[in-house]
C-alpha cells in the first residue's frame, strides 16, 4: 500500500493504493478528471526524492507526492 499526496492547488484528498510502479499510478490518475489536467505539469517525488521515470518501483509504505508548478517571487 502506498500513499499518494496532492500538493499545492490540487484540491484532492490523499489516496491509498496497491500499485507496483508509477506507470500504474499514471493510468489510475488519467481517469480522474480532477487530477488529469495537472499530470503533464507536475513533478513527482517518491519518499521526498524527485523521480523522472514512470518505471520507478514502489514498495509498501512509500509516499508519492504530486507537485504542481508554482509561481513565486
Amino acid at each position: 500500500m502506498v500513499r499518494v499526496e496532492f500538493l499545492g492547488p490540487i484540491q484532492k484528498e490523499a489516496l491509498e493504493l496497491e500499485i507496483a510502479n508509477l506507470n500504474e499510478l499514471a493510468a489510475i490518475l488519467q481517469k480522474d478528471e480532477e487530477v488529469k489536467e495537472w499530470l503533464d505539469n507536475c513533478a513527482v517525488a517518491v519518499n521526498d526524492n524527485l523521480v523522472t521515470s514512470l518505471e520507478c518501483k514502489l514498495k509498501n509504505g512509500d509516499k508519492i507526492s504530486l507537485l504542481p508548478p508554482v509561481c513565486g517571487g
